[in-house]
């Protein structure tokens, strides 16, 4: 298939606001995709690449060579050739890799250089994402949407999944389950402001988890035919760490399966055991560590059980994947928590918690199956004060002692829709920010500013790429008139930068609404 055919429906896509509409002309483009060129097609149209990293910069696509008059790009050669850059190291490899790209350019047409810049930048705009592209799969093969979403969580991949269902049908489909081996989407919690709003939203009696401040990861412990034992760790995101946390690797080697698969949290201590700071966390996860130096440890708490010893337990009850949790992992490696919980000791457990110097607590329901990729109601985060993920929409120009950095910032919430949704803006702040983190701001903010000339020219206001995740505290929220949600943040202040977040994790316009209530 052409590149041309692909950014022609891209383009397509994004003109229109229809739900139908981009359902309809993905789904016929997938209908007449050659099979071998689903697995590059699919991507493409969900706005990402094959490959998770390219090295290939913003800075890379900013002077590009005039476009081609007449397309002759292949989706399997661009796919062949972003493969080939990606695997570029060592000495002249950033010489080598500007040429490729500019190489690549030169042979795409207008529409055609819009699309790849679009993959490289990760800023396709057309609102086909995961749910369109799934949605468009359902249409075209005729594989009910509800099986494709589930494999689509097994697999941790929508592409694989749209291949089986466009080739071969829904038994092929329904095969897809969880692997050792194979990362998983993760189950994720939905938000209330306090305890008792989230046992009311949970049930009479629930499980209440210690929340750590840590890096969500996912174990996995299994025997290759040629490798022998083989562990393999993955953040919330499915990128794979392993080499990164030699101290949790020792940890689930000495468990007693060889086929497990586990969730957890790992978080950076001290000598004596304490917790250190998130940011240290997210420090020492960022980089591979040398087993032999001396420094804070990265150790395990894990607090659910989804595959052991050839069975997968993702549909069972949380409270019978506990039992099997705790008979297989020393208390020393799992979350504290408490099992049956009222109110009053969900309530008293929180206390406890925010005491003892941790983020919170997850209220979940005892009788909920691991609902992969999903937020719902069978798990509850709370927190003692009210803090947000949110995105930063654009930033400003700082004044008086900040002239010279990027300061006040623009903050969205994600609205969900049908096509993938979109943020809508809930406030500004520029409270909370250190000389470092305003340092690091305005070093990443002219990164993913949408006109990166925007910053060099003074612009009051910048607009950026909305892929940076922060985490706000406020005190509430109040009507608004001026911003389109209906609502403004009372008080916001900066505690952290998300780097270990999406976009598509932020948290909704709904759970800020909620506040008004509280």
């Amino acid at each position: 298939m052409l590149l041309i055919e692909v950014s022609e429906v891209t383009k397509a896509v994004a003109a229109t606001s229809s739900r139908l509409a981009k359902r309809d002309l993905l789904a016929e483009l997938l209908s007449r995709t050659e099979p071998q060129d689903l697995e590059v097609v699919v991507p493409y149209l969900a706005g990402e690449l094959r490959q998770r990293r390219t090295g290939v910069g913003w800075a890379s696509l900013t002077a590009l060579p005039e476009p081609a008059t007449e397309p002759t790009l292949e989706v399997l050669a661009v796919d062949a050739e972003l493969e080939r850059v990606a695997a570029l190291t060592g000495a002249g490899s950033q010489t080598e890799r500007r040429a490729a790209v500019q190489a690549l350019f030169g042979a795409a047409t207008a529409d055609e250089q819009r699309l790849l810049r679009g993959l490289l930048s990760g800023e396709v705009r057309q609102g086909a994402l995961d749910a369109a592209i799934l949605d468009a799969v359902a249409a075209a093969s005729g594989v009910p949407i509800g099986v494709l979403r589930r494999a689509a969580m097994l697999r941790g991949s929508t592409a694989p999944v749209a291949v089986a269902a466009l080739t071969e049908g829904e038994p092929a489909v329904a095969a897809f389950t969880a692997r050792v081996g194979q990362a998983v989407r993760p189950m994720l919690a939905s938000s209330a402001p306090d305890v008792a709003a989230a046992v009311t939203k949970v049930g009479s009696e629930v499980v209440v988890d210690t929340k750590l401040d840590g890096i969500r990861i996912q174990a996995h412990k299994f025997v290759d035919p040629e490798k022998g034992l083989v562990v393999r760790l993955f953040t919330r995101s499915l990128d794979e760490i392993t080499e990164r946390l030699p101290d949790v690797v020792e940890v689930v080697t000495a468990l007693p399966t060889d086929d497990v698969i586990l969730d957890g949290e790992v978080l950076a201590t001290d000598a004596g055991g304490r917790a250190r700071p998130f940011q240290d966390t997210a420090a020492r996860t960022a980089t591979q560590v040398d087993p032999g130096a001396v420094g804070d440890r990265l150790l395990p708490a894990f607090f659910d059980l989804l595959w052991l010893d050839g069975e997968p337990l993702l549909d069972l009850p949380l409270i019978d994947r506990l039992t099997r949790l705790d008979g297989l992992v020393d208390d020393r490696h799992r979350l504290r928590r408490v099992i049956g919980a009222d109110a009053d000791r969900a309530a008293s457990f929180f206390d406890e918690v925010v005491a003892a110097g941790h983020e919170g607590v997850v209220v979940k329901d005892p009788t909920a199956p691991y609902e992969a990729g999903r937020r719902g109601a069978g798990w509850v985060k709370v927190k003692p004060r009210h803090t947000f993920d949110l995105v930063v929409l654009a930033v400003e120009q700082g004044s008086g002692r900040r002239r010279g950095w990027l300061s006040n910032i623009h903050l969205g919430a994600r609205v969900p829709t049908a096509d993938g949704g979109g943020f809508v803006m809930v406030g500004k702040t520029f409270k909370g920010m250190t000389d470092e983190m305003l340092r690091w701001q305005t070093d990443r903010f002219t990164e993913l500013a949408v006109v990166p000339e925007a910053v060099v020219r003074g612009d009051w206001v910048v607009e950026l790429r909305p892929e940076q995740v922060v985490e706000i505290a406020i005190d509430g929220v109040q009507r608004s008139t001026r911003y389109p949600g209906g609502i403004a943040l009372r008080f916001a202040r900066v505690l952290r930068y998300r780097d270990d977040k999406s976009p598509a994790e932020a948290d909704l316009l709904t759970d800020l609404a909620a506040l008004r209530g509280a």
